[in-house]
């Protein structure tokens, strides 16, 4: 049975960030599917996901909608765009190597930006589109 693309998708992008040594060392091992309790910021999650068929006549494929949130507490929203825009430089049109997927295209869609719980806490939402064929 092949991984889920979503999964392989997921250890893809992190391993990629995290051979970046100036990313990692701006936010350290911080890239969640869900935030342990207690971590501080800043840190980005891999939030909603949407897949959908893409298959062609000879080949199965995928398209994924996902959504990777960045989080800081610093005040004004400085920090969270800057983690945010290097994400989304790093991974636009990245060739990245998937377990028992190949990766047809990896594009950044759009940055949506917002304050929670009364302006303490940024939240920076950055959109991507990937397809995928089953190997």
């Amino acid at each position: 049975m092949s991984a889920s693309p979503v999964v392989a998708l997921r250890k893809a992008i992190r391993a990629y960030l995290f051979a970046d040594g100036s990313f990692a060392a701006t936010l350290g091992e911080k890239l969640y599917d869900e935030a342990p309790r207690g971590i501080d910021p800043p840190y980005a999650l891999f939030a909603e996901a949407q897949l959908r068929d893409w298959s062609a006549d000879l080949s199965r494929g995928a398209e994924q909608l996902f959504i990777i949130s960045v989080t800081s507490t610093m005040r004004g929203l400085s920090e969270a765009l800057e983690l945010a825009q290097r994400i989304a430089d790093l991974l636009d049109e990245t060739p990245l190597t998937l377990q028992d997927h190949r990766l047809i295209d990896l594009r950044f869609l759009s940055m949506e930006m917002r304050r929670d719980q009364n302006g303490r806490i940024a939240r920076v939402n950055l959109r991507f589109r990937a397809t995928t064929e089953y190997l």
